[in-house]
This record gives structure tokens, sequence and C-alpha cells, in this order.
């Protein structure tokens, strides 16, 4: 029995020894230009899901007006577009070289009006670790970011004033 259990000792010890080796010696790249590790987009899913929990469950506390919606394309404009582009606008050099490649808000593929304004709300507030998203807590007010999650999550009507502002 004592053999067994220092077998086992031993083999958690040459696993841990051989990753760290690996990991130590280039075989996990985070240069934004590798291709994805195997398993990466499943394990960083799978932990965003968990970290998001029940946040689907809040709504947004403010009128779907023009009013939020033209506030929040001023938001969307100073502190999102860089990386998230703006209707009509040209990808960015910044959103062509993040990993992963961040969703372009209000292109029909990329279009998130189908999450739970909770969910992009929880996205705006706390970030995404590791995916070059940053949390807006402490840089945006609570209606900032409820006004710029109205906006994302009504990206395919927007009215035309609300159009016509991405373009000033």
């Amino acid at each position: 029995m004592r053999g067994f259990v220092l077998g086992v000792v031993l083999t958690i010890l040459m696993l841990a020894a051989g990753g760290y080796l690996f990991v130590r010696g280039g075989g996990v790249s985070l240069a934004t230009t590798a291709p994805p590790l195997p398993l990466e987009k499943t394990v960083a899913r799978m932990a965003l899901h968990a970290s998001i929990g029940n946040a689907g469950d809040q709504k947004d506390p403010l009128p779907f007006d023009d009013t939020n919606m033209l506030a929040g394309v001023n938001t969307y404009k100073e502190h999102c577009a860089v990386c998230h582009n703006a209707p009509g606008l040209p990808h960015t050099a910044i959103s062509n070289g993040m990993f992963p490649p961040p969703p372009r808000l209000f292109e029909k593929e990329d279009m998130v009006t189908d999450d739970a304004e909770g969910v992009t709300y929880w996205k705006v507030t706390h970030g995404i670790r590791l995916s070059g998203m940053p949390g807006f807590e402490r840089t945006l007010s609570d209606t900032q970011r409820w006004q710029v999650t109205m906006l994302v999550a009504h990206a395919d009507k927007l009215s035309p004033a609300v159009q016509a502002a991405f373009a000033h």
C-alpha cells in the first residue's frame, strides 16, 4: 500500500514538473497571433458563464427612448468603439490585433441582441479577464453602463436619430 501511495505522489509531482517545464519552455504561447490552445474556448466559455451567474435576471431600469440611446451612443463612441467598432466605420488596428477578436456589435453576425440585458450589463461593468474587455465599474456611472447596454441590446433596431449620432 505504501508503494502505491508513493507511486501516486511521484506521478503527480512528475506531471506537475512536466507541465511547468512545458509552460516555461514556451509550450503555451500568450501571443494574440497564436492559435487558440486546446479547449481554450470551451474553458473560457464555461468560466464566463459561471462568473455571470444569474446576472441575466437584471432588467434595464431606464426607459427605452432616444434620449438614453443617444447618451449610450456618446459613451459607446468614447469608450467602446475603438475595440468593437461603430456602424459603417472600418475596423480599427486595435480591434484587428486582439485575441480573442472583440465582437463587432453592430454587424449582423456579431450582434448580441439575444443576450439578456443583465448579461451585457455584467460584461460592461466587470469586464472579461484575459479577453481585453475592461470593466467600467469605476469609470462609467451606473446610468452610462445601462445606456450602453440598451444601445447594444437594440443594435438591430436603431432609430434614424441614433444612427445619425454615430456619424458625427
